[in-house]
């Protein structure tokens, strides 16, 4: 295979794990858990929220108060008051709200997140985050990394639907120390819901184009271990030729806790097959695609002085591809396996909080066209005469440490990642970073940050080559340093943060063409990367109680200019250039009249570089054309009873054409709608 928002939620600090109800409180008032966290070297810290709310006569209850919050985390424990990095929370309420279907559907409407849609219903999307390409991101499922070292192309393949979610948790900017190498410009966490209570639920959806399927999920829940099964199937027509797509998802979790420990674990498959359309070249309309995800994970923690948080997972993705559909002309088969080991703890001591571990990830593809030849072939099960002939695998060895200083108003972290990997020179290089908050009063905090990251070339940067592409074996490893300043500021009823960041990367990895009848080639390049982002949101409930109508109006903006840094003339990048300059993005969340809510969202997006332009009969004209900016509007209405609900979207109302990636136009108007149940055992 080619390498290839909806309403965000309030913009919280948060933990990066489970929430596990009988140790968090809730924010009452939202009838939701919310928690509030700091990233620093190698550790994710979560919270424990414990906050204070005082009733007024709406019985609300939203005037909370930050400085009481506890913070605690997989590793390390703080108080919100001395957090020292911020990341943006998708609510379960918010993924209730919002005009989408799928999860890739979902992260359109995050400010600082570019999804560029090949496929409706996250068929086929490449995600990422200020700027950055799709393979720069880290895609977690519960905290555990899902990503794929073939290629970002297959990082989005969830083996979750929206259903499952209890929240969306974006890290924008470095996290290598925190993640391995596939975080370079920042991370995503899918975090599933773990009720407490037994029940059954569903959801049945159709639309336009053929669109239509079904979920269904089973909750068991006794005092010391919750269990849950999900699995779902969806399909469409498309709304063009050779679009079809058909979606498989089964997912089981469960969570085992007492005094002494906490286990957590999961297993899901994902599969879908696909019209792959013009989706990796405008010259070949009839490509075709069929990828399977496997994930299976465990992790614990101990509640001892010393808390050991291990974690085992193991990942296999699958992939054929067919650049002509039903023929083997330019067909692919590619088996990826990844196997990773964390081993880390934490401990409060006089002098503060250190975390420190080491984790272990082997990456191994198989495959008829990425790696290098071999002699120990392996027959592609159910092909004929068809063997898997070429194959690679590095391991990837990290050790990491951070300490934490807590003083009145100031909070100093830092730490580094030590990392080597088996197949480039073996040699440990070292990571570092730090972070600092300063908190002037209850409501402002003023934080930045330095860090230090890399990330290795994908098996498909290296070795992928197609009538229209050519990899390159030589690439090195991206490196980047990187500044980031911020400030947020939350009081009764107002929400807003503004972000600045200066990226500075050296191998940066793209897919381009040198010369006009040139074929994409992947080259290394300097890049300087600065942005800005600025949130904003008002809680109507919370300023005027409970029975106000308006719940949520929220706008965020965001702003990217990306220079070159070297000599080397090219005719057409395909990724790295091609980045979001400027991104609107704009939600009104209401209730209409009794149980009937409506949510109106808005995104404007103005992408940076040109495409080649083909015509009607995939001929190409030989002529760059920039992208054209575009805006959408998507709507949803819902009725929304105690345990079911019926719902209508519209997406893209008012029927815009548009292109997020060349010669691949993205659907007009697409009308959904659906009912959910939910039969909670008595």
């Amino acid at each position: 295979m080619k390498k290839s928002k909806n309403s965000i939620s309030e913009t919280s600090e948060i933990r990066w794990k489970r929430f596990s109800n009988e140790k968090f409180a809730t924010f009452k008032s939202m009838h939701k858990s919310i928690s509030i966290g700091v990233l620093s070297v190698a550790t994710l810290l979560s919270a424990d929220l414990k906050a204070q709310t005082q009733p007024d006569s709406t019985s609300t209850e939203l005037n909370y108060q930050l400085q009481d919050i506890e913070v605690t985390s997989e590793r390390v424990p703080l108080t919100l008051s001395v957090v020292p990095r911020m990341v943006t929370v998708m609510t379960k309420e918010d993924v209730s709200a919002a005009s989408a279907q799928s999860i890739n559907d979902l992260l359109e409407y995050a400010v600082g997140v570019d999804v560029r849609q090949r496929g409706e219903m996250g068929v086929q999307s490449d995600i990422s985050v200020r700027g950055g390409t799709f393979d720069q991101i880290t895609i977690l499922l519960n905290g555990i990394n899902i990503s794929s070292p073939q290629t970002g192309h297959l990082s989005s393949d969830f083996p979750v639907s929206m259903e499952e979610i209890e929240r969306v948790e974006v890290l924008e900017g470095p996290a290598a120390r925190l993640f391995g190498t596939s975080a370079f410009n920042g991370a995503i966490n899918i975090v599933t819901k773990c009720d407490t209570s037994s029940h059954v639920a569903g959801h049945i959806f159709g639309g336009s184009y053929g669109y239509g399927g079904g979920e269904m999920s089973a909750n068991l829940s006794a005092k010391k271990v919750q269990q849950q099964v999900s699995g779902g199937f969806r399909r469409a027509d498309g709304d063009q030729e050779n679009s079809d797509f058909r979606q498989t998802k089964v997912f089981y979790q469960g969570r085992l806790s007492n005094s002494s420990i906490k286990v957590d674990w999961q297993t899901g498959v994902s599969s879908q097959d696909y019209g792959a359309n013009t989706f990796y070249s405008a010259a070949y309309p009839n490509q075709w695609e069929s990828t399977t995800k496997w994930i299976t994970s465990v992790k614990a923690e101990t509640n001892s002085r010393i808390h050991f948080v291990p974690s085992i997972y193991w990942n296999r993705s699958k992939d054929h591809f067919q650049l002509i559909r039903d023929t083997h002309k330019g067909e692919n088969f590619h088996q990826c396996d990844v196997y990773g080991l964390n081993l880390g703890a934490w401990i409060e001591t006089k002098i503060g909080k250190t975390a420190f571990g080491a984790e272990m990830r082997s990456e191994n593809i198989i495959s008829t066209n990425l790696g290098k030849e071999t002699t120990d072939s392996v027959a592609v099960r159910g092909e004929n005469d068809l063997f898997y002939n070429k194959k690679d695998g590095r391991d990837n060895i990290s050790y990491y440490a951070e300490h934490t200083f807590l003083l009145k108003k100031w909070t100093l972290s830092f730490g580094a990642m030590a990392h080597k990997v088996t197949n480039l020179n073996n040699k440990m290089k070292i990571y570092p970073g730090v972070d600092i908050a300063f908190r002037p009063n209850d409501y402002w905090k003023i934080s930045t940050s330095w860090n230090m990251a890399m990330r290795l070339p994908t098996f498909t940067d290296l070795y992928y080559k197609s009538p229209t592409t050519e990899g390159n074996v030589g690439l090195q490893p991206e490196e980047s340093s990187a500044v980031d300043l911020g400030a947020r500021f939350r009081n009764r009823g107002i929400e807003s943060s503004v972000a600045l960041f200066y990226h500075h990367g050296k191998n940066m990895i793209d897919w381009v063409m040198y010369s006009q009848n040139d074929v994409f080639h992947s080259a290394g390049f300097e890049l300087d990367n600065i942005g800005a982002e600025i949130n904003a949101s008002f809680f109507g409930r919370e300023v005027f109680g409970e029975r106000w109508a308006l719940r949520k109006i929220s706008f965020g903006y965001a702003y990217i200019h990306q220079e070159r840094e070297d000599d080397v003339e090219i005719y057409k990048s395909n990724y790295a250039l091609e980045y979001l300059r400027h991104k609107l993005s704009a939600s009104v969340e209401s209730r209409v009249v009794k149980k009937l809510n409506a949510t109106l969202s808005l995104r404007y997006q103005d992408r940076n570089g040109s495409y080649i332009k083909y015509d009607e009969n995939h001929k190409s004209t030989g002529m760059l054309v920039d992208y054209e900016p575009y805006t959408l509007v998507d709507l949803k209405l819902s009725w929304d009873a105690n345990n079911w609900s019926i719902y209508a979207i519209a997406n893209n109302l008012f029927n815009v054409s548009y292109y997020d990636l060349g010669n691949i136009p993205q659907p007009g108007i697409w009308l959904k709608a659906g009912a959910k149940f939910k039969i909670c055992k008595k």
